[in-house]
């Protein structure tokens, strides 16, 4: 471990991020790529923690918005993080990466049940640990629920994996010419209303002093080289 800039990390990935090229299903190809970036990211010493979203199967959110009762919208949601962790748990596998899904919602038949002691002792013995199911409560995002883990598990960053390459004063598929920034402070995030995390999971880690990296995840080895101390996307401190 030594020489990395964060002994150990919570990566945060969209759904979309695992999903087809078009957002939706589950990319094999995509999760296989990602899978070999986390075992070498683990090979060179650092412990890692995932959350990964569920928006390419169904979003809590929209679902909601097209007629579904709200709670049980988030909670179909929640059920679709469950699957995108199974599938990075194989795939993490095939690249003999020891893995434990823990999932916030009890189901013993698929994964280990989130206590915070258990993910702990798993992480400290070398494997990645995929934490699934959002906080088991409806109403809050995964965004939201990666900061929190990320402070329950004692992790020294926030990754969260994008398609941009750091977080831009307005879009840049819109704007062409949209500033990036190198660095924000947790305060600009919430007053310019910036899309990087829910204000609720940017309000959990200013609170407990959580820095958080927002980079291109399909970069070549960014993860690495956010570790290795690279200036690589946009860091909110």
């Amino acid at each position: 471990m030594k020489g990395l800039r964060y002994r150990r990390i919570l990566l945060k990935i969209s759904g979309e991020l695992v999903g087809q090229p078009d957002g939706g299903g589950i990319g094999i190809p995509r999760l296989r790529g990602l899978a070999k970036e986390i075992a070498a990211v683990r090979e060179s010493g650092a412990e890692v923690g995932v959350v990964v979203g569920g928006g390419n199967i169904l979003r809590g959110a929209i679902a909601s918005e097209e007629g579904i009762e709200r709670v049980s919208a988030d909670y179909m949601g929640m059920l679709a993080t469950v699957i995108n962790a199974l599938a990075l748990q194989n795939a993490l596998e095939q690249e003999s990466v020891e893995t434990r899904v823990l999932t916030a919602i009890t189901m013993e038949q698929l994964a280990e049940r989130y206590i915070r002691r258990r993910a702990i002792r798993h992480i400290e013995k070398g494997r990645v640990v995929i934490l699934a199911g959002g906080t088991g409560n409806p109403y809050f995002s995964t965004d939201t629920a990666a900061a929190l883990r990320a402070i329950e598990i004692e992790a020294d960053a926030v990754l969260k994996g994008t398609k941009v390459d750091g977080v831009y004063e307005e879009d840049p598929v819109k704007v062409p010419n949209a500033k990036r920034f190198d660095s924000l402070s947790y305060i600009d995030v919430l007053n310019r209303g910036l899309r990087v995390m829910d204000a609720t999971a940017i309000s959990l880690c200013m609170e407990n002093s959580l820095p958080i990296v927002v980079f291109n995840l399909n970069g070549s080895n960014n993860i690495q080289k956010i570790l290795q101390g690279e200036n690589v996307g946009t860091i909110v401190s």
